[in-house]
């Protein structure tokens, strides 16, 4: 569910129409709504509701401070894995023990830069990284909670470049040498093994990778005990999907994850973490755009939008699908054809859609991208020197610019000529 509803023919996002922020803030834009987001962190957080844990939103999906701020209120975590998004949350108010830090690459600068402001715990992905966070632990006296990423070798049944938890995927341990590198985080110094990680991908549709996997992780958890380690967190990370469509196949709900969690992993008495992103993010933002021009092609129509590829890379990437509403609601029954619909950026890639049907559109009007909230305005980029667009917030009947969009002259003005210029 998401609060993007028409309302007497026009689209609101909660109690404001959306054409009214297109007329403040120009085209095009992305606009999330408070309700929503605060909904999916709820969902999860009730679903694990008797067990002892804490959902830690992935902010690779949407980092805007305001986001941040929104879901830290309501008492989430974050996941992070960079030294940018480590500062984003600090600077959104996160305090450092509800911080997790993620990623494959953690340089030394990143390890120190977290161990000085506070982190509850590094993921740790391979064992140089573990000699590195035990190496800089030691040069600034302290003490580096850990857990590890084991790679469980589960196909995630996801998009290939999404996944995350198979053996030729970059990352994390083979789940097979696990003990071995638990052994040696028990001799390096400076290091407190605390758990286990273990994250499979993105945008899974079905639980049972999720089970294989959490089996893994409870067979694993047990002998790392009998080896004498002191297992008590379990990081489960994320990866449930979205509905990108509005058809009748639907990702499992929070509440179902939820109860499979505490069927395969109850037993342990571990606190329980988990990383959602795309769902809390996805449903709860939207990309607006507007029609430049409707061009007649050899067999075929296009929509052509002032949104392109640099605002909105998913469907280049991934091949990914949103749906794509008019802002004003067609009348009942009107009549729909075919269009490539595309934006100005010079390559053909620039593509959102082939072959979508759409009711009648003219030149000027709006149409917004559903689900864009997660992996839309993080990923955005300034490819053709397009300016970066604004993000919008929504709550109740107020909306916030929370990212405004850069003159051509903020763009251009970054970058320094040499002297022999």
């Amino acid at each position: 569910m998401d609060h993007f509803l028409y309302r007497d023919g026009v689209l609101h996002a909660e109690d404001v129409p959306v054409a009214d922020i297109a007329a403040a803030v120009g085209t095009p834009f992305y606009l999330y709504s408070t309700a929503t987001l605060l909904r999916h962190y709820r969902l999860f957080d009730e679903a694990l509701e008797g067990t002892d844990h804490l959902v830690c939103y992935a902010m690779k999906a949407a980092s805007n401070q305001a986001i941040l701020k929104t879901l830290a209120a309501a008492g989430a975590g974050m996941d992070v894995v960079s030294m940018g998004e480590y500062l984003r949350a600090k600077a959104a108010g996160v305090p450092g023990d509800r911080i997790v830090f993620s990623g494959v690459g953690k340089t030394e600068d990143e390890i120190a830069c977290a161990l000085d402001g506070g982190v509850r715990q590094f993921n740790v992905e391979s064992e140089p990284e573990m000699a590195a966070i035990s190496r800089v632990a030691v040069q600034m006296g302290k003490v580096a909670p850990i857990t590890i990423r084991v790679n469980p070798d589960v196909d995630a049944r996801t998009h290939a470049k999404i996944a995350t938890g198979k053996s030729e995927n970059k990352f994390g341990i083979p789940i097979a040498r696990a003990r071995e590198v638990y052994a040696m985080a028990a001799g390096l110094p400076g290091l407190k093994v605390v758990g286990i990680d273990v994250h499979i991908g993105s945008q899974l549709t079905e639980l049972a990778p999720f089970e294989t996997a959490y089996k893994k992780v409870a067979d694993l958890t047990a002998q790392l005990r009998a080896d004498g380690h002191d297992i008590r967190r379990l990081d489960l990370g994320g990866g449930l999907g979205i509905p990108y469509t509005r058809s009748n196949e639907a990702p499992p709900l929070p509440v179902d994850y939820g109860a499979m969690i505490r069927d395969t992993l109850g037993h342990l008495g571990c606190e329980i973490e988990i990383e959602p992103g795309r769902l809390i993010a996805g449903n709860a933002g939207i990309m607006v755009s507007r029609v430049i021009y409707l061009k007649s092609g050899e067999g075929r129509d296009f929509l052509i939008l002032d949104g392109a590829m640099n605002d909105l890379i998913r469907p280049a990437m991934y091949e990914a699908h949103h749906d794509i509403v008019p802002v004003t609601e067609p009348v009942p029954g009107a009549e729909q054809q075919p269009y490539d619909i595309v934006g100005p950026v010079c390559e053909s890639g620039d593509t959102f859609a082939k072959g979508r049907m759409m009711p009648p559109l003219a030149e000027g009007d709006l149409v917004a991208f559903r689900s864009a909230g997660a992996y839309g305005a993080v990923m955005s980029s300034e490819y053709n020197s397009r300016l970066l667009i604004p993000e919008v917030l929504v709550n109740g009947d107020q909306f916030a610019v929370i990212r405004p969009r850069p003159t051509f002259d903020d763009m251009i003005n970054r970058d320094t000529l040499p002297q022999w210029l």
